[in-house]
């Protein structure tokens, strides 16, 4: 006969309830919460600010099936609330509590960073009181969203008339950080300069110091490049000295939430979202040949410790498998967080279930991501990798320019068994001392390069650097300004679109706080001290609140006085009356219109454009033509027998029925220039990652490059269309030189 369920455990999802139920007796029952239970109302605000800031909840759409169940299995029984051990976690144990009518002194809290046997009997055995101040600090968070959610965005969207713009109390600082660094890519100037060094047997050997100092490699104009070359013209040069020594490599933390998404997003190409999706059901439990199995800890942490039964485990693997050599002494890098240390670092809930033997039991994403984090904690606890460098040093007979180039031999893989080292081996032949003969003095032009663009993985490595967001909440950010189309993804970067730029300025203008990352950084801090118990989360809702209800006075007062400062002027010129058209708000997006005599232009959804000041730039290509009048292509259309015209999208021209909507055929605009190598039409395309490309439609040969029907002066060989210094050039990949398409055009 079955023994009684005298014990239910709730979690949030029912993958997790499948893996704990397995660890428990059968007098235990877990069950899942399916996520959030109740939230605040999504038709009203639901924050009485008279009442100090009281929230007003109600249970989820849909959720009042889940909380009957919830309150017929747990009747009568003692109950454990099991959600996860973040501040998310322990709200939805603080709401399940009320909506079940549990003692709130009772304690029926449990937590765990993984799911194993031993971690849920030993939870089981301890459970504690529900933490008010973890409850508090997300509290405190929620209310400061819906406040900056709930009282700015209506003041967007009577401005840009678009339902879908929001201001986010954290995704606005983040915005900012993008918006920031296009405008220094738009404003950047690049510089030329020159590298000098010496050519040894297929060695280059670069140029370090000058009169034993070093130097910018932005230093050397050309005026100063003679100077060198004319110094260094009948000189010889000698090996000055070689210094030999052991170089050791520490080995990399264990993985944190940030580092997990970065080393994921740029190994695989995944999204913070999905490495997170993936990470939480190798967290909660996968079905395998063996059961449900949990395969890693915790994944939302930013703690880098590692529990002492974790090292030994680790350490005694490493002995058995690889050798004593290999076992290492790990050490925590000291954090300034005080709050996560009750977390560990990302790990294997069994350093033994190695990716090999991971390959039996799963598959597809959730290996390669379980194989990343297997490999990177056993990197962590292994020994450091030795080196051997040699640091060759050569000058000049006057000894004034000094030369050095750096070899590096491996004595000792170590943890790079595992993980590799971003500076591998790379060894020089060069003679220990004496005159280098045969060596040729080279110099080569170059220029400084603008800052790159964010990607999701440089992002996230910035926000946690500034401070902004927390483990939990990095991939949510990210995915809510590509869902609001602040942000596009082109390639792997992070562009900020025009009405991302537009929002960032509004917000910048007439509410500072909300994108000032330093403010977004401090608030963050303040919701660390009330989970610690330093603060209130009441008196932060109240300090914050004071400041922003005058920003928000103010910017409502400036709209009824039609006196807000929201104008731009763009660089796009009206082409009836030359004059520089003015940026629109319209209820079908952006528009331009000319101040002179009333014409329009449409702008594409999305469109990419740069705002400084009060002017705005767009691309020509970016500009709507007016409906009946676009440009013909002199084809029909291979669907319908229509005119197929060229449209402007928001990367760009392509080609189109004119029949659309009732057609939707679409073909990509054929490049400017035949195939090098048959003559045939080139078509541009786009990869799965969004890289423009451009292929034959006859050989199939493809270009990176668009062709050009240009050939080189020099060689004959044929020319590409490619931007120098943001000037579209033709350049010869032979010969690495680039053209003026009106000089090539005189010759």
């Amino acid at each position: 006969m079955p023994k009684k369920i005298k014990n239910v455990v709730i979690v949030e999802s029912p993958a997790k309830a499948k893996t704990i139920e397995k660890y428990l007796g059968s007098d235990y029952k877990v069950v899942a919460s399916k996520g959030h239970i109740r939230d605040l109302p999504q038709k009203k605000f639901g924050v009485d600010i008279e009442k100090d800031f009281e929230p007003e909840f109600e249970l989820m759409p849909g959720k009042e099936k889940v909380v009957a169940e919830l309150k017929k299995v747990t009747k009568g029984k003692k109950v454990y609330l099991a959600p996860d051990m973040d501040r998310e976690g322990e709200a939805i144990a603080w709401h399940l509590s009320y909506l079940l009518g549990l003692d709130e002194d009772e304690e029926n809290r449990i937590v765990f960073s993984e799911i194993t046997k031993d971690t849920i009997l030993e939870a089981i055995k301890s459970p504690k009181k529900i933490d008010d101040k973890k409850v508090g600090a997300q509290l405190a968070r929620r209310i400061l969203d819906r406040i900056v959610g709930y009282k700015i965005s209506p003041i967007l969207w009577r401005i840009l008339k678009d339902y879908n713009t929001s201001a986010g109390r954290v995704q606005s600082a983040a915005l900012k950080i993008l918006v920031d660094r296009e405008r220094a890519i738009f404003k950047f100037k690049p510089k030329e300069f020159y590298k000098i060094f010496l050519k040894y047997m297929d060695q280059d050997i670069p140029l370090v110091k000058i009169n034993g100092k070093k130097y910018k490699k932005e230093s050397i104009n050309e005026k100063k490049k003679y100077e060198i070359l004319k110094d260094l013209k009948e000189t010889n040069f000698y090996i000055e000295k070689v210094e030999e020594k052991e170089a050791k490599r520490n080995p990399p933390q264990p993985f944190i939430t940030s580092t997990l998404q970065q080393s994921a997003i740029s190994k695989f190409g995944w999204s913070s979202k999905k490495t997170m999706q993936i990470a939480q059901k190798l967290y909660e439990g996968i079905e395998t040949a063996d059961g449900p199995l949990a395969f890693i800890t915790y994944m939302r942490t930013d703690s880098t410790r590692i529990s002492e039964e974790a090292q030994k485990k680790a350490f005694n693997y490493l002995n058995e498998n690889y050798g004593k050599e290999y076992t290492g002494h790990f050490k925590v890098k000291k954090s300034k967080k005080k709050i996560q240390d009750a977390h560990e670092a990302i790990r294997p809930t069994d350093v033994y279930i190695d990716p090999a033997k991971a390959k039996k039991l799963i598959s597809g994403d959730n290996l390669k991501l379980y194989t990343l984090i297997w490999n990177r904690f056993i990197a962590s606890q292994s020994a450091q990798s030795v080196y051997t460098e040699k640091i060759y040093t050569i000058m000049d007979a006057s000894k004034k320019y000094t030369f050095e180039v750096i070899g590096r031999k491996r004595k000792f893989d170590g943890f790079e068994k595992f993980w590799s080292s971003s500076t591998g081996e790379k060894e020089y032949e060069l003679p220990k001392s004496g005159e280098l003969k045969n060596i040729e003095l080279k110099t080569e032009k170059d220029e400084t390069k603008p800052p790159s663009r964010y990607t999701e993985a440089s992002l996230v490595k910035e926000m946690e650097s500034k401070g902004i967001g927390r483990p939990s909440t990095y991939a949510t950010i990210i995915t809510t300004l590509l869902n609001r189309k602040y942000v596009v993804k082109e390639k792997s970067n992070l562009i900020p679109t025009l009405v991302g730029f537009i929002v960032s300025d509004l917000l910048e203008k007439n509410f500072p706080d909300i994108v000032d990352v330093k403010f977004t950084a401090h608030m963050e801090e303040k919701l660390d001290k009330i989970e610690i118990g330093e603060t209130n989360w009441k008196s932060i809702l109240s300090e914050f609140y004071k400041d922003f209800e005058k920003f928000l006075n103010t910017t409502e007062q400036k709209m009824k006085e039609k006196s807000l400062d929201f104008y731009y002027k763009s660089n796009i010129k009206c082409s009836k009356c030359n004059v520089e058209m003015e940026l629109q708000f319209g209820r079908y997006g952006l528009f331009l219109k000319c101040p002179e005599c009333g014409e329009n232009k449409g702008l594409p959804k999305g469109v990419l454009g740069v705002t400084i000041d009060n002017n705005v730039y767009l691309s020509e290509d970016n500009i709507l033509p007016e409906k009946g009048k676009e440009e013909k292509t002199g084809d029909k259309c291979p669907e319908c027998g229509g005119d197929l015209i060229i449209k402007s999208g928001r990367f760009g021209k392509f080609i189109a029925c004119s029949n659309y909507p009732d057609c939707k055929y679409t073909a990509p605009l054929p490049a400017r220039g035949k195939c090098p190598k048959c003559g045939s039409k080139v078509h541009k395309l786009k990869s799965k990652k969004g890289k423009i490309y451009f292929k034959c439609s006859e050989c199939g040969e493809m270009f990176w490059d668009e062709p050009s029907d240009y050939r080189c002066p020099s060689c004959n060989g044929p020319l590409f269309y490619k931007k120098k210094n943001k000037e579209e050039m033709l350049y010869c990949p032979d010969e690495k030189k680039f053209f003026k398409e009106s000089e090539l055009n005189e010759l």
